[in-house]
């Protein structure tokens, strides 16, 4: 038994990255618990003081002496378990924590999480944090896929836990699908994105918008386009992370909104000025990475069109809709407003045109026939244009990071106004 107390093992914070940092490591009964052998050891050698908490059917997988020597910490697999003299070890673990990282994650787990039971350490250790958690799920395709794990996952994430998504590939079952354990380099980034993500947006009010507007020809049909919402939700999600106070106006979307960021919806091109206005008041800065339609039918059909041959031709009328990001800076006063241009052609020159004509503060543009760019990619390679003339190119890379880059920009315009 450890006879030191808890508080007396925190690594020195110039260690490394990770120097100064609690993390616990829950670790549940799956067949990638060996995996969180290796997550214990990279996280110890960047410098954190790791404390692995171990489900009895994770030591089915791995025995707890493996985390006790890449760790150097006792291991909690029992919630009578009392390492630490004088403490109460699922509480001081629990509550000296920096990070929870949950990894592998099963769905028992989850739904333990989900419904707040606390039936072993690692339950327990869940309840009794404050700190921030992150889950790694792995499991078999089916479980991951099914409406109980989903719905648990939603709550968890309703509540603020960051869900590290699995991996595509053979499972330990022989199946193939989604439900592995995602990567090791993955599931740091996570951690050290939790950890070290800068707060140098505390307070500054951001509104973005995401995803496509939809105009109804008919009860059954509309116009739209490909846009998936996600560039907007990662810059909602990336703000929300760097301290601002987060408004997001969602369109239609193929992603969820990330938790912790106030929500309102929108369906058409009018409906997304009307809320655009109500909102952008009250802000600091906008972002419009919505889609919105150029033109919407002028006569709706009240009822479905029928098709009456096969050789039958149809003819829509069609009204340029309102200019969202225009009719906004032309009121923006001490306001940043920020706008895309996505483009499959003279991209330079339609995003400059765009900037000017529009009077924007910043124009993210981006050439969306270009391969994993655009709309339905998690990469996107954008020009960042200024009304001083001056151009930022960032290649290639995920949206999250391209996310982080056009909030940089924000943040240098800010002090200005």
């Amino acid at each position: 038994m450890d006879e030191h107390r808890l508080g007396d093992r925190r690594r020195d914070a110039g260690a490394s990255k990770l120097g100064g940092k609690r993390i616990l490591l829950g670790v549940s009964g799956s067949i990638a618990a060996y995996r969180a052998a290796d997550i214990a050891s990279k996280l110890t050698q960047q410098g954190a003081d790791v404390h692995v908490a171990l489900t009895a059917h994770a030591l089915e997988f791995v025995g707890a002496a493996t985390f006790r020597a890449l760790t150097g910490a006792a291991v909690l697999a029992g919630v009578f378990d009392e390492p630490y003299e004088g403490q109460m070890a699922h509480i001081a673990v629990a509550q000296s924590a920096d990070l929870v990282l949950v990894a592998p994650a099963t769905a028992n787990v989850i739904a333990k999480m989900a419904h707040g039971i606390a039936d072993d350490a690692l339950t327990t250790l869940l309840l009794a944090t404050t700190a921030s958690v992150l889950v790694a799920p792995a499991m078999n395709t089916v479980m991951f896929d099914h409406p109980a794990t989903q719905a648990n996952l939603r709550t968890l994430m309703q509540r603020g836990v960051g869900v590290i998504e699995p991996g595509v590939g053979r499972l330990a079952c022989g199946s193939e699908g989604k439900g592995r354990l995602a990567d090791t380099e993955a599931i740091l980034d996570a951690v050290e994105r939790a950890l070290l993500r800068p707060s140098d947006l505390n307070g500054v009010r951001i509104v973005v918008s995401a995803g496509a507007t939809r105009e109804p020809i008919d009860p059954v049909r509309f116009l739209s386009n490909r846009s998936s919402g996600k560039m907007g939700v990662a810059l909602a999600e990336a703000a929300r992370d760097r301290g601002a106070q987060v408004t997001l106006l969602a369109g239609h979307m193929s992603v969820s909104p990330p938790a912790g960021v106030e929500v309102v919806h929108f369906g058409t091109t009018e409906e997304y000025l009307q809320v655009a206005r109500t909102r952008f008041a009250d802000c600091d800065a906008f972002i419009g990475a919505a889609a919105p339609a150029d033109y919407a039918p002028v006569h709706v059909a009240t009822e479905k069109l029928k098709k009456n041959d096969a050789g039958a031709t149809l003819s829509l009328e069609l009204a340029a809709t309102p200019d969202v990001i225009s009719a906004l800076a032309r009121d923006k006063g001490p306001r940043i407003v920020v706008g895309f241009a996505a483009e499959t052609a003279d991209l330079t020159a339609n995003a400059e045109r765009k900037l000017v004509e529009k009077g924007l503060d910043l124009v993210v543009a981006n050439d969306v026939a270009a391969p994993g760019a655009g709309f339905e990619t998690d990469t996107n390679a954008v020009t960042l244009l200024r009304p001083d003339g001056s151009r930022e190119d960032l290649p290639l890379m995920p949206k999250r990071a391209v996310a982080d880059r056009v909030l940089d920009a924000v943040r240098d315009l800010l002090p200005a106004r």
